[in-house]
């Protein structure tokens, strides 16, 4: 099959990220070609714990609904010293929430979901499977990209090019780029076996286990009756012998036998990995970007590497899609590197501290652990030390795109760099959530706002609706959407005329409020929020100035009369 001459995006890599973000795209008008190596999707679980933020970016692309019937939601975990339980603990969540903390599922089945969703644009996303990038030359205004298939090799010219080829990136070889950090010798044996269970969903870790002196071993359950275990082998130990049945089977078996798995079971997958901590240094260079684990490799101990690598597509694909329709600059890619790097060094710093715990790399980590799980059998204040910290949203603390903060007695959740928290709202009889609104363009929050307020923020979105994802006010209160659970008013602050302007991606860019005097009628409110408060023609000439890069008709609104 002969590939295009040309495309908008060139997708290197169809795995869960560029699988993703190509439905992301494609949602947004936004034609693209992903390229894939191999002829299916992968084998074996991989990464299989989603969290509730990627869940969300997922819905963006119509892929929540099959992961959610199909995966098994888990909101806490279970810690063993050998066979002593020393840690429970609890994710927060509550039953109002859209999504659970986490989700269990393999990873060719989030690949399988993402596919499903680009095949919701037939002629805008398309995939290419065996087809491998062989080589590529960059332009001022383009990539062409060798890129062999079928027994042919064709060149494909690429306005961008997104590296989402994984931790043996090619594209990222071909630059002459290279992962910067640090690697750990410790080695986990990975395995799914299928077995029946009546076991709660949990994620299980034992340390020192009877069935497995010296290591550490973790169970996750899986849909299909299937166990995902994870177990730390011996400094000593050679990797190829590892994962060799004869050697892998026994370990199994004698864990089974401890908690009392008594069932069938049989293998299904078995590998070997070491944790990674590593990164380059920008993810833009020129047309080119990096995502997931061709940008940055995170261990698996608090489950960040897949979830960050799809919280890169959530970012980059309203950025791309905003130049590509020529509503912003470039330079906005600028920021896509700026925020995941510095949201990648936060994940590594906490999948590095959970590395040290879990995978101890001396001696002095192991005695300092051997110490800690000692005193938890009798000590609950110790046992936060062996909490593995899951997966989060980052802030993006010092991002060039964040606004001042107009209103910071509103609260830190909620200031700008944020990941807005979702709430459960009520449009009529129907619940609705927050984070519906993502996804797509622009949205301003407004709280109880004035009836000048609404109208000149109305005005203001109509000035947008020429754009293919016109700016949204959602207005919350007498005449909006109802607060009826009070998660808006504890997230976002109870002041009336509360203005909150979210980007694309559910991130706080902004946040002011209207005086009570200017706006008239707006109610009680703080006296903070009263005397710093704008009145709403010059608060809407704030929105305005800040949403010009993104929404160039705006340019023309003037305002209310």
């Amino acid at each position: 099959m002969p590939l295009p001459s040309h495309v908008p995006v060139l997708i290197a890599g169809g795995g869960p990220v560029g699988l993703t973000l190509a439905a992301l795209l494609a949602e947004y008008g936004i034609a693209s070609l992903t390229v894939e190596a191999d002829d299916d999707y992968c084998s074996g679980s991989r990464a299989i714990c989603i969290s509730r933020r990627s869940q969300e970016i997922l819905g963006w692309a119509g892929a929540d609904e099959p992961l959610k019937a199909t995966g098994l939601a888990w909101t806490g975990g279970r810690s063993y010293y050998r066979d002593r339980e020393v840690l429970h603990f609890e994710m927060p969540h509550d039953p109002l929430q859209r999504y659970a903390p986490m989700v269990n599922i393999q990873q060719y089945s989030v690949e399988e979901f993402a596919h499903q969703a680009m095949q919701r644009h037939p002629g805008l996303a398309t995939l290419q499977w065996s087809a491998r990038v062989a080589g590529l030359r960059t332009h001022a205004d383009g990539v062409d990209v060798d890129i062999d298939t079928g027994g042919q090799r064709q060149t494909v010219r690429a306005d961008w090019l997104i590296a989402c080829d994984g931790g043996r990136s090619t594209v990222r070889e071909a630059m002459g780029l290279k992962l910067e950090g640090m690697q750990y010798e410790g080695r986990y044996v990975i395995v799914d076996i299928e077995q029946a269970s009546g076991r709660p969903v949990e994620r299980l870790a034992w340390f020192d286990p009877p069935s497995n002196p010296g290591s550490t071993l973790l169970m996750h359950r899986q849909p299909g009756n299937v166990w995902r275990v994870d177990y730390q082998i011996r400094d000593d130990e050679d990797p190829d012998e590892a994962v060799k049945p004869e050697n892998v089977l026994p370990r199994v078996q004698s864990h089974l036998d401890m908690i009392g798995e008594t069932a069938p079971w049989k293998p299904l997958w078995i590998s070997v990995y070491n944790a990674k901590c590593l990164t380059l240094n920008q993810y833009r260079h020129g047309r080119v970007l990096f995502a997931g684990d061709a940008g940055h490799l995170v261990p698996i101990f608090g489950v960040r590497g897949l979830n960050s690598g799809l919280d890169d597509a959530g970012n980059l694909a309203w950025k791309l899609a905003w130049v590509l329709k020529q509503q912003a600059p470039d330079s906005l890619l600028d920021s896509y590197s700026i925020e995941r790097v510095h949201a990648t060094r936060q994940n590594l710093a906490y999948g590095a501290k959970s590395t040290e715990f879990m995978a101890p790399p001396d001696f002095g980590f192991r005695l300092l652990r051997e110490a800690a799980l000692r005193l938890a059998l009798k000590d609950d204040s110790v046992r936060s030390l062996i909490n593995p910290r899951q997966s989060a949203p980052i802030s993006y603390d010092g991002s060039p795109l964040n606004l001042h903060d107009g209103a910071p007695w509103a609260g830190p959740a909620a200031a700008p760099g944020q990941p807005a928290p979702d709430a459960r709202l009520q449009d009529g009889g129907t619940p609705r959530y927050l984070t519906e609104c993502f996804g797509q363009g622009f949205v301003v929050l407004a709280l109880s706002p004035s009836d000048a307020l609404a109208a000149e923020l109305d005005a203001l979105s109509a000035s947008t609706q020429s754009a293919s994802h016109p700016l949204r006010v959602l207005r919350a209160g007498p005449g909006g959407w109802d607060d009826t659970h009070g998660q808006l008013g504890q997230r976002y602050g109870s002041d009336a005329n509360l203005v909150y302007l979210l980007r694309p991606d559910g991130y706080v860019l902004g946040r002011w409020a209207a005086s009570a005097a200017a706006g008239g009628d707006a109610g009680s409110g703080s006296d903070a929020a009263a005397d710093a408060g704008i009145d709403a023609t010059s608060l809407c000439a704030t929105l305005r100035a800040a949403l010009a890069p993104y929404y160039p008709s705006i340019a023309h609104f003037k305002g209310q009369a």
